[in-house]
């Protein structure tokens, strides 16, 4: 065998051999052993341990001399009563023992005492580390047995809900590993099983593939060598060559097979798989972790908060239809997580599987996957912070799009705009009451008979023209498109569907025919649940495109163009891809088999794996619905983005609500049909902040919720923590009161534009924070564990939030309350309190024409010195708190009821100085829409550093979309004195003040951004 890497100390086998004395045999006992004690036998009083497993490596004991003193010094405190009743019998033994023959499992009738008494050590497991041996059904104690498990019945009031009364013995049977050989990348083996477990089909002989790829990234394959499986089509990066050092260490228990990752620089356990057994059948594949903390976020997407619940907690993933509820799978998929560890350490695991399958978390800590097919494909990233965690995974899944300019601006939307009439009177309406608006919706309203790629004759005659209207006064509009294409309109009346047909782009039922789902809802909403009502959701039967398709891709393309040709939309809304359906399989029922019944169901809601979508073993261009379901919004989106390049030839804009892994390459997330609650809106935040995490910046929240009437009160608070969504859109739903800012008391619309205004204050910072997560991998939102890890006290905040690294926002969330109270980090935080509006006529007379200013200001006590502490807030009505970090520069541009036009309006920046006297920041600014423009080097990056009394910028990269843009202000925090003199580019600056209260100074300016410049004070 070639020689061990220094990168990953690798066990060998061990030799199975007795121990000659007892000195020898207590280092295999002090990881952790299972020792079964006899009862006195007639062989002399033979006490015999059975069976030692260590996490390294098996040995088996057969000194007879000595035994009870290895069984005495392997108890702890924590050993049953009955394994030390049976050590102490074994004291006044006679000496004259003879060796013992290899153990073997008791053989006596269920019910023995030395069965008894065998089971009673091997199932004397803590109760938090048991891992269920009856994953897919109850079992008597009798059927339990009969697997080989233990069986211990949880008491009926225990607050363990969840702890299997059916576990696992510490010597249950699992894989053996074998001819471990080194590779170029890493390492192999081969896994055999010697007997069959409880699951059919499994797989006896596995392939291990170890692949040390990065210093901070393990990855881990386990295949069937002898049949291709499915796997997940995802594009990850390849290496030809393994990691020249690595901040892992990796140790293999060859029998039981076992794999345990280690962090090398404080020998910290990360990954453990000897925890449990191994499965891996055709159609159930399980492996279990130990886990470092109790602290991880992902598994998403749930409602839930940002650091999930260990205490035995179930999380399916299998993309649903379903408006948020507790404890359902919702409608995406993301088996990533993130832990955070002492020390400010983080790591982070993605299993790359998209089967449906359940994350089961126990408070031991511990955690097991559980799959219902394809492989076990993880990748372990080291960190060692959470940001390179993130930045690690989004290495393998991919970088998010850069999302348009216009995109960051405000979106309006209803479901129940039937007309243009109507349309166009709200979009009229928000410009009147001086609202900005960039982005105009449409729901299914607008489609013929609800069709896609249609428009009604009637209440939307005229929508071609309505959308170049909203392109004239410098907005955009997006529409509705859902996957259902309508399968019941008269042949060659319909060309989605005649075309779809003849190239054969749909998915197809068992027997070869286009699967037609239930296209009609005529329920509603009400009280929680659907109840029988009053309307079409779908255009009656649909059939569903196979995106995995090329011939789809093609197909989708062309009716997005023929569309397109007609209404010039800008951006792609959509829904209804987990996919929905408002049946369970299809029009036609599901056939018998077992991709419809798999020996293991997750707990999806509903019981089972068509509910509310289509039948599992309907067959796609890549494999069965079984292995794809989890795609098909992603591979939705996929199609979507590409489509709107080679029809736009402009930056793609597609919101979507089914995602999976990599999804933020192509499109952004909503979070479906919320609640208009106080509880809904709190639960956005961690939503919000967990798509971040999973390379989904450009996320938000119906705005007001979607569900339900909201209060004047609710919305407001909506309002403000809808300005800080990456994306901002108000939305709900028909039946619903109307919710656009205009309709609420003159109060509330001040602060709900305050709001707005203050949003569009800050895009030109919220697009570089884009540009970086675009080009680097960051976030945009984010748990401030992400910028304060060594601070344990921030690891469960997710009432509040930052923006990159220089703003900490904390919203209200509490119906009534004027103060709210907010942790922060320890450091200098300038308190931003309040946006006053200018409303000044232009030269036209129109509402169209008038000019919103902001400025921003500053309260006296405004500045927050902190030590990692807890502070009261004021926050009435009309303000939402905003913080300021120290030592970071905030690019501002003066906002407009566009983005159109307040790109073309004066900028200014924030200058947040730190005890010190330094901050610095930067900005990216190209057309706002272009294609690739950073990597083509179509755009311009400026640096800023302030220290010592002097602001300077630094032109990186360079293009003509900053000619003319002209810096208007500088205001610097946290000056200690009052300046006598300013200077800019070497040029006295008259126009300057200085607050002696706030220590804040402000500069008037008229500087081209496009040339370095630099400004002092003395």
């Amino acid at each position: 065998m070639p020689s061990m890497s220094t990168s990953a100390f690798l066990l060998q086998p061990p030799v199975l051999t007795p121990c000659a004395r007892v000195e020898e045999c207590l280092p295999a006992l002090s990881f952790m052993a299972a020792v079964s004690v006899a009862k006195k036998s007639e062989q002399k009083g033979l006490c015999l341990i059975l069976q030692a497993f260590v996490i390294a490596a098996a040995v088996t004991v057969l000194s007879a001399s000595g035994t009870c003193e290895i069984a005495m010094a392997a108890m702890s405190p924590g050993t049953s009563s009955a394994a030390a009743a049976a050590a102490s019998a074994c004291k006044g033994k006679s000496q004259h023992s003879e060796l013992a023959s290899p153990p073997q499992p008791p053989v006596e009738q269920p019910g023995s005492f030395r069965d008894a008494l065998f089971r009673s050590v091997q199932c004397d497991v803590p109760p938090d580390s048991r891992f269920d041996c009856a994953p897919e059904k109850l079992l008597s104690r009798e059927d339990c047995w009969a697997r080989g498990c233990c069986y211990v019945p949880v008491l009926p009031r225990s607050p363990a809900r969840g702890q299997p009364w059916c576990f696992f013995p510490p010597s249950y049977p699992s894989y053996k590993m074998e001819n471990l050989t080194a590779t170029k990348i890493g390492y192999s083996a081969r896994l055999t099983r010697d007997t069959p477990t409880f699951i059919p089909d499994d797989i006896m002989k596995l392939q291990l593939d170890m692949m040390f790829e990065t210093e901070g990234r393990l990855h881990f394959r386990l295949t069937d060598p002898a049949h291709k499986r499915y796997e997940v089509p995802l594009g990850t990066p390849k290496t030809s060559n393994q990691a020249s050092s690595t901040l892992y260490s990796v140790q293999l228990s060859p029998n039981p097979f076992g794999l345990v990752v280690l962090r090398k620089s404080n020998g910290r356990v990360l990954f453990n798989t000897t925890v449990a057994p191994l499965f891996y059948a055709d159609q159930f594949l399980q492996v279990s972790t130990s886990l470092p903390s109790r602290f991880i976020s992902g598994l998403g997407e749930h409602l839930t908060s940002l650091i999930v619940d260990v205490n035995w907690t179930k999380i399916t993933l299998w993309n649903r239809d379903v408006a948020p509820v507790p404890s359902a799978n919702l409608y995406g998929s993301h088996p990533f997580y993130l832990a955070l560890e002492e020390d400010g350490l983080a790591h982070g695991v993605f299993l790359l599987n998209s089967n449906a399958l359940d994350v089961i978390l126990q408070p031991s800590p511990a955690l097991t996957w559980r799959t219902t097919g394809g492989i076990l494909d993880f990748y372990i990233f080291l960190g060692p912070d959470p940001k390179s965690v993130v930045r690690q995974y989004m290495d393998v899944i991919g970088y998010p799009f850069m999302p348009p300019y216009w995109g960051l601006g405000f979106h309006l939307c209803r479901w129940g705009y039937t007309s243009t009439n109507i349309t166009r009177e709200v979009v009229k309406n928000m410009t009147a009451a001086l609202f900005p608006l960039d982005v105009q919706w449409n729901d299914l309203d607008y489609a013929d008979a609800r069709r896609d790629f249609t428009f009604s004759k009637g209440g939307f005659g005229d929508m071609p023209a309505m959308v170049r209207d909203f392109h004239r006064d410098g907005r955009r509009y997006v529409m509705i498109v859902d996957p259902g294409i309508s399968s019941s309109s008269p042949p060659g009346s319909y060309k989605p569907y005649d075309e779809g047909l003849k190239r054969g782009v749909f998915i197809l039922n068992a027997t070869g025919q286009p699967l037609i789902g239930e296209g009609m809802d005529t329920r509603v909403w009400h009280a929680g649940k659907y109840n029988s009502g009053l309307f079409q959701v779908w255009p009656g039967p649909t059939a569903f495109p196979d995106f995995t398709n090329p011939e789809t891709q093609q197909w989708w393309n062309e009716m997005v163009k023929d569309f397109h040709d007609q209404v010039p939309f800008d951006g792609m809304w959509i829904d209804m891809n987990e996919p929905s359906n408002f049946g369970d399989g299809s029009l036609h029922g599901c056939p018998i088999n077992s991709l419809e019944n798999p020996p293991y169901v997750p707990g999806v809601l509903g019981g089972s794996l068509k509910t509310r979508t289509i039948c599992a073993s309907s067959k796609q261009h890549l494999s069965s619905h079984y292995n794809l379901h989890n795609l098909y919004g992603l591979t939705e989106a996929v199609a979507s983005h590409d489509a709107l390049v080679k029809v736009r030839g402009k930056r793609p804009f597609v919101i979507s609500r089914s995602t999976f892994a990599g999804h933020g390459r192509y499109a952004g997330h909503w979070t479906g049909d919320i609640l208009s609650s106080w509880e809904h809106l709190y639960y956005t935040i961690p939503a919000m902040l967990l798509f971040n995490l999973y390379g989904v910046p450009l996320v938000g929240a119906d705005i007001c919720g979607f569900v339900g009437d909201t209060s004047e009160e609710l919305c407001v608070r909506w309002m403000q923590l809808g300005a800080f969504y990456p994306f901002m859109r108000n939305h709900n739903d028909h039946r619903n009161k109307p919710q656009e800012p205009y309709v609420f008391s003159q109060e509330a619309q001040q602060a709900m534009r305050k709001a707005l205004v203050l949003r569009y204050t800050l895009l030109p910072y919220l697009y570089t924070l884009f540009h970086k997560a675009h080009s680097a991998g960051e976030t945009v939102a984010r748990p401030l564990y992400l910028e304060f890890p060594e601070d344990p006290n921030t690891w469960t905040v997710d009432r509040q939030f930052m923006w990159g690294e220089g703003l900490l926002i904390t919203p209200v969330l509490e119906s009534g309350k004027m103060k709210v109270s907010g942790y922060f980090p320890s450091g200098t935080w300038y308190n931003l309190v309040a946006v006053s509006i200018a409303i000044c006529p232009s030269s036209g007379s129109d509402a169209a024409s008038v000019i919103l200013s902001a400025e921003l200001q500053w309260a006296e006590g405004s500045i927050i010195r902190s030590k990692g502490q807890w502070i009261l807030l004021a926050a009435p009505l009309d303000t939402i708190n905003v913080h300021v970090r120290a030592g970071y520069i905030l690019p501002l541009q003066e906002p407009a009821l566009t983005t159109t036009e307040s790109r073309e309006k004066g900028m200014a920046l924030v200058v947040a100085l730190t005890p010190d006297g330094v901050a610095r920041g930067d900005l990216f600014w190209d057309d706002g829409e272009g294609l690739l423009t950073f990597e083509k080097g179509d755009y311009t990056q400026i640096f800023f550093l302030a220290k010592n009394g002097v602001l300077a910028s630094e032109i990186v990269q360079l293009n003509s979309q900053v000619d003319g843009l002209l810096l208007k202000e500088a205001t610097v925090l946290g000056v200690p004195s009052p300046p006598k003199h300013v200077l800019a580019n070497g040029v006295p600056v008259l126009d300057f003040s200085y607050r002696t209260d706030t220590k804040i100074l402000n500069i008037q300016l008229s500087l081209l951004m496009g040339e370095p410049f630099i400004i002092t004070w003395s």
